[in-house]
């Protein structure tokens, strides 16, 4: 499994193109810039089948519009953030966005902990509320795409319209309670390891015997 990381929209939010096949991708979260993602594919010569959204913020779901209808790829979000995908104020688009809100007219929700195939790859999806009612990582072999649900020694706000305090610890203890080390692909900033935050990040150190 080979990853890209590009830094797309006003927050500089991380998406990933994940090759699953030859020739063949999918793209975690999209935030936006989404004629950079559609150079980056062409000069690849990558065909892009799925977008799978880690939650419904403006900043990782802000292109998904445009390039859905440019390659046909199918749009996968929990069912919990789909009014997000159609809502300048849910998604906080009219709060801190600077360009024009496009709403995603196509789309597949998800529920609970479920899988997602594509190529050669297997997406394990996990429901980690929190940052957002809807809010999921996908865990692929020994990689975790977090969002905004796992940083690297920290964690996604939870004072924003639409977050839930008191279900992001119940969504580390989950993260944690996972068997083995997985690389932490988060939705902001730099890559961590799931070890690592174990024994690191302030939040998921409460858990420790």
């Amino acid at each position: 499994m080979k990853v890209h990381r590009l830094q797309l929209g006003e927050l500089r939010s991380n998406c990933y193109i994940v090759e699953t096949a030859p020739n063949r991708c999918i793209a975690v979260d999209i935030g936006g810039d989404s004629r950079l993602l559609l150079e980056f594919l062409k000069m690849h010569r990558l065909t892009l089948t799925k977008i799978l959204l880690t939650h419904g913020h403006f900043d990782h779901m802000g292109g998904c519009e445009e390039v859905r209808k440019a390659t046909g790829a199918e749009i996968y979000i929990h069912e919990d953030d789909v009014p997000m995908l159609s809502s300048e104020s849910l998604s906080l688009s009219s709060t801190m966005a600077y360009r024009e809100f496009v709403p995603v007219t196509d789309w597949t929700a998800v529920t609970g902990d479920c899988y997602i195939n594509d190529g050669d790859c297997t997406f394990h999806v996990l429901h980690t509320p929190g940052h957002s009612h809807g809010s999921v990582c996908y865990v692929c072999e020994n990689v975790i795409f977090s969002g905004d649900t796992l940083f690297c020694c920290s964690i996604g706000r939870t004072d924003l319209h639409g977050s839930i305090p008191e279900k992001m610890n119940d969504s580390l203890k989950k993260l944690y309670d996972l068997e083995g080390d997985y690389k932490v692909l988060p939705g902001h900033n730099e890559t961590t390891t799931l070890e690592y935050e174990r024994n690191s990040n302030p939040f998921m150190r409460q858990f420790r015997g």
